[in-house]
């Protein structure tokens, strides 16, 4: 059972169709406090930035991608398995949703890239490694984190050590992994993609190596190293059907 000050928040029901299902897997969360100014500059029409403690967050979060599929399905061979480094920031509508907003996404499989792209999801195609010491998800392991390197500009290499015998559950971390969406501009609209997932099982970590410039690509400046840092051996999620926001939301 989990336990903190601020419990995980039950996960929404999810709109029918279920358009995608997929698990991610052994998820590296790296965070570091910004001004709220400097996120409202990339918050897509009618969300503000989610604040927590005074502080937007932005962070930098690597995972493998396994077994995505369309609707319930199996997962798409090939090219339903991955390894995804993104950078986000964390949104909220006038009622109170919360969501992601995604100012970049790394990835390997062409395919994948140019299709999240067509739906307006900034993928960028890229090298992206898993790195790991020991056995993946287990008590065994040493470290985990991920490489990328961009074809043409940014480079990105971070690995943490988890602390496997403690669990994260304070509610910055919650705050910063219990997302049921993600909020997106299509053809000039801001859409909202619901998602559900059981609760994250997070440990604690510390950063063993952090040579990032996916951050500084996007716009925004950290400085020092990271004032959360989580490990997960990763959950399912399923994706349910976007909506729109309606003008003055």
């Amino acid at each position: 059972m989990r336990v903190g000050h601020d419990p995980w928040p039950e996960a929404p029901e999810l709109p029918a169709p279920i358009i995608m299902d997929q698990r991610w897997t052994d998820a590296v969360f790296l965070h570091w406090r910004i001004p709220e100014p400097v996120a409202v500059r990339f918050m897509p029409p009618g969300v503000v930035p989610d604040i927590f403690d005074g502080s937007a967050w932005v962070g930098l979060i690597g995972f493998r991608m396994q077994s995505a599929g369309l609707g319930r399905g199996p997962g798409v061979p090939h090219f339903g398995s991955f390894n995804e480094v993104n950078v986000r920031l964390y949104s909220r509508e006038p009622d109170g949703t919360r969501g992601v907003v995604f100012l970049s996404l790394d990835a390997s499989r062409l395919a994948v890239v140019l299709a999240a792209r067509a739906a307006g999801i900034p993928y960028v195609w890229s090298r992206t490694s898993y790195l790991a010491e020991g056995t993946e998800g287990q008590a065994e392991l040493q470290s985990a984190g991920f490489a990328v390197h961009r074809f043409r500009g940014a480079r990105s290499f971070f690995t943490v050590a988890p602390d496997l015998d403690a669990e994260a559950t304070g509610p910055l971390s919650i705050h910063l992994t219990a997302r049921f969406g993600l909020h997106t501009r299509f053809r000039g609209r801001t859409l909202y993609v619901p998602n559900t997932h059981s609760p994250w099982p997070l440990y604690q970590a510390h950063v063993t190596r952090l040579e990032d410039e996916l951050v500084a690509a996007v716009g925004i400046e950290v400085a020092g190293p990271p004032e959360s840092v989580l490990y997960s051996p990763g959950v399912r999620t399923q994706f349910g059907r976007p909506r729109a926001l309606l003008p003055g939301e």
